[in-house]
């Protein structure tokens, strides 16, 4: 067991290494390629949500569903990790527990998208009538 990992008092450095340590996750994170499709994903979601002038509660609504599916995803990289590092062999059981953390991102994803489409297909309507 690290050091890190015992339980101490509560003190501000600790709490500070605490961000450097999830600072280091999200530095490991975009090293994945799938972080940059969501990356690419939440940049569209952004530049056509300020072309159509999101309200504020479509915005937080937008907000959300892109950190269910980055939450997703994160969380997906760091069960592959766990099970690379547990079998670095292939093994039945491990490749199921990766389609299903996958399954989750790939859910995350969908619902992110049918309620982006319930937010942006209206919006974008009604900005191209403005526009005409």
């Amino acid at each position: 067991m690290r050091d890190r990992d015992t339980k101490h008092r509560f003190s501000l450095m600790e709490r500070f290494r605490s961000f450097v340590y999830a600072g280091r996750g999200l530095r490991l994170l975009f090293h994945e390629h799938n972080t940059w499709i969501h990356l690419t994903a939440t940049f569209c979601v952004v530049v056509v949500g300020l072309w159509v002038s999101l309200s504020f509660v479509q915005w937080a609504i937008a907000i959300i569903l892109l950190g269910g599916v980055w939450i997703a995803e994160a969380l997906n990289t760091a069960i592959e990790r766990l099970c690379d590092h547990v079998t670095p062999e292939q093994h039945p059981e491990i490749g199921r527990i990766k389609d299903i953390a996958a399954a989750a991102v790939l859910m995350a994803a969908i619902t992110a998208v049918a309620a982006g489409l319930c937010i942006f297909v209206p919006a974008i309507i009604d900005k191209i009538a403005q526009l005409l």
